[in-house]
Formats: C-alpha cells, sequence, structure tokens
C-alpha cells in the first residue's frame, strides 16, 4: 500500500510480468488475425496456370469478403471458393502438422480445398458456347474476353449451352486451355456450376511479389447495359 500527498492510502498498481505480457499480447494478436480472416480479408496462394494471364503461379492474392455482405456475386469477378462437394480436386495434400494448422487458422500457411475462377454466368444466366464469331454469349449477349484471357486461346474449346442454377456460379479460368472449371465438371449435381454457399469471397489483389502487386478490376465487356439489363 502507498500514501499519496492528500495522505490518501491506496493499492499499489499490479504489473504483468514481462513473460505474461508477452502471451497476453501474442493472444490478442492471434485473436484479431482470426476476426480478420473470418470477416474481411484472407491470403491465399494461386497453385496452378489455369488463371493466366490475370492471376500466376505462386502469386499472393488477397480476398475480401466485404463485398458479398450485402451484395451478390457479379459477372466477372474473380473469386476463390471451396471445392464442391469435394469432387473438383480431389484429395489435394496430407494432413498438417501443429504449426501448419496454427498458421492456417490466422491465414498464413496455404492449404488446399480451395479453386480460383472468374464469374461468367450468374443464376438463371444462360451461357453457351460458341457462336459463329466464336465468342461466348451471356444470354445471348457476346463477351468481349480478349481483356482478359490468355493471348492465342479460344474462348472455350468445347462446346456447351447451360442455365446456371438458382444459387450457383459458371466459373471459367482466364488460361482457357488449361483450366479445370465448370466446363469439366458437367457431369457432376449442378452440371458444373459452384453453389453460391462456397464462395470464399472475391479476389481484391495481388499482393506478392512485389512486381505483380495490383489491384483487380471487373473488365468492361461485364458493365455492358444489356447484360446488366438481362438479369433475372
Amino acid at each position: 500500500m502507498v500514501t499519496t500527498r492528500k495522505g490518501k492510502s491506496r493499492l499499489p498498481r499490479w504489473k504483468l510480468p514481462p513473460w505474461l505480457e508477452f502471451i497476453v499480447l501474442l493472444v490478442v494478436a492471434v485473436g484479431v488475425a482470426v476476426l480478420i480472416k473470418a470477416f474481411l480479408v484472407q491470403m491465399f496462394f494461386v497453385p496452378s496456370s489455369s488463371m493466366r494471364p490475370t492471376l500466376k503461379e505462386d502469386d499472393r492474392i488477397l480476398v475480401q469478403k466485404i463485398s458479398y455482405w450485402r451484395g451478390d456475386v457479379q459477372r466477372g469477378d474473380v473469386i476463390v471458393f471451396k471445392d464442391p462437394g469435394g469432387q473438383w480436386l480431389g484429395d489435394v495434400g496430407g494432413e498438417l502438422n501443429p504449426v501448419q494448422k496454427a498458421l492456417s487458422t490466422i491465414g498464413l500457411y496455404p492449404t488446399g480445398g480451395h479453386l480460383v475462377k472468374r464469374v461468367i454466368g450468374i443464376a438463371g444466366d444462360r451461357v453457351r458456347c460458341c457462336d459463329k464469331q466464336g465468342r461466348i454469349r451471356v444470354n445471348d449477349i457476346p463477351l468481349d474476353e480478349t481483356d482478359y484471357i490468355r493471348a492465342g486461346t479460344s474462348p472455350s474449346d468445347s462446346k456447351f449451352d447451360i442455365t446456371v442454377p438458382a444459387n450457383s456460379l459458371w466459373v471459367m479460368g482466364d488460361n482457357r486451355t488449361n483450366s479445370e472449371d465448370s466446363r469439366a465438371h458437367r457431369n457432376l449435381p449442378g452440371g458444373g456450376s459452384v453453389p453460391t454457399s462456397d464462395v470464399v469471397g472475391k479476389v481484391w489483389a495481388v499482393a506478392w511479389p512485389w512486381d505483380r502487386i495490383t489491384r483487380l478490376h471487373r473488365p468492361d465487356t461485364f458493365e455492358n447495359p444489356e447484360l446488366l439489363a438481362s438479369n433475372k
């Protein structure tokens, strides 16, 4: 007990030992990181060339979740989503050790079971390939995909004509000749579409390597007034 200048006594402040203070700060930091990952933004890495040239192998991408709190997924968005029913990827790796699991929880260790693709059609859309000019059409409106698909590739090397089911998305990689996307899974329930409930979030930016840091934007073709007016 100590005495103040006025003669009144007060209890001394209790100070945390340095080791305990470190543990408290670490727990708080981890808790904040978990909350950020769960509700705001999460980092993933790109494992394949299926999204070239937009995304390259080993790019670190930031996936933000705020956009879909009040709004729906839109055509042209690049999204990360969970493997639908665990049927697109199969077995993607072994068990993580305790350290890897801890880092994964706060978004600092990449794990399998997720894919990254571009949304071409939303629920109710009729998506087909291809017209006489070799273009994909959404609700009979042609897409100009030259801004984002890999140079020298066609919009699709296989024909399809589908109507996207309710609460689902039709997704394709930008590297159309090397992408196991909706086209490759038409034999599965939903005809290759991805349930919107499996969407983790929208790819907002490439965060690493430093010479690849960039914001992603929705291509102009998806802002076509006719296409926007065709929303079901």
